[in-house]
């Protein structure tokens, strides 16, 4: 477990200021907008370079929408995104392009975040193929095998289908593909959950791994506060579309302050 905490001092890869995400919500005969969904309702938070910061709460608190806001794949209603300094959320998908390369995501389901029509090699030679057009053949081959690698798989895994992994090497494929492009910051949106608990430890290890040898940052997103405190320097707690509580891991664990954190606290199985 981590017991450091992030500090102002350090350099800030990435704030989220005020960030909120509305769904519309539609009825009536001319299919009308009548309410709105606050999945995101006024989040603020940081993330300094080369820490985790773990984001946990139940399903439908709103976690995931951030994550997919964060990279456009969900529109933000109001708030800022900044990276490096830099206002991401205001620029158009051919503005924000580059920043792709050093923000990637990691899924949750290994298995259909995966092609079952393409090869290993070929899912990890996209984003090599996308960003690195001039690239040859022979050269994303390598980049492949080197990926595979770093995830403890194997050159051989390149003809290799999903389909013909168990979802902890499928997991492994899907943390390498986030690798491909060779990314500062990676948001792994529960990407143990869909795990058996006996994997779960071995890809957290691995994630850990990656980010002290390549110097990655990381926000970790996930419903259990158990995953959340092996992993993060700092915890963020989640419920309804607002963080209530926000601490250190150890913090979190030993002298909870929110109800909300306390009943989560309790869903953590007792060894």
């Amino acid at each position: 477990m981590s017991e450091k905490s992030a500090n102002h001092t350090e350099e800030t890869l990435l704030e989220v200021k005020d960030l909120k995400v509305h769904f519309p919500v539609y009825g009536g005969v001319f299919r009308r907008v009548i309410d709105h969904v606050k999945a995101v309702d006024g989040v603020s938070f940081r993330i300094p370079q080369g820490k985790t910061v773990g984001l946990v709460g139940e399903s439908g608190s709103g976690k995931t929408t951030i994550g997919r806001a964060i990279v456009k794949l969900n529109h933000i209603t109001a708030g800022t995104i900044e990276y490096r300094g830099k206002n991401i959320s205001s620029l158009t998908r051919k503005a924000f392009f580059p920043y792709r390369k050093k923000i990637q995501m990691i899924f949750q389901d290994p298995f259909n975040s995966l092609n079952p029509r393409m090869t290993v090699e070929a899912i990890l030679a996209e984003p090599l193929t996308i960003h690195f057009p001039k690239m040859t053949r022979q050269k994303r081959r390598d980049r492949s095998a080197e990926l595979l690698d770093q995830v403890g798989l194997e050159r051989r895994h390149l003809e290799r289908y999903p389909h013909e992994f168990s979802g902890g090497q499928r997991q492994r494929i899907g943390i390498a593909r986030s690798l491909a492009v060779e990314p500062e910051f990676i948001i792994c949106d529960e990407p143990v959950s869909a795990l058996d608990v006996s994997v779960q430890a071995a890809i957290v290890n691995l994630l850990q791994d990656l980010q002290e040898r390549l110097g990655l940052t990381y926000l970790f997103i996930a419903h259990d506060l158990a995953v959340v405190e092996h992993i993060s320097d700092e915890v963020l707690v989640m419920t309804e579309g607002k963080i209530v509580e926000q601490a250190t891991a150890r913090e979190i664990y030993e002298s909870p302050q929110h109800d909300y954190t306390r009943k989560l606290l309790e869903a953590v199985p007792k060894l």
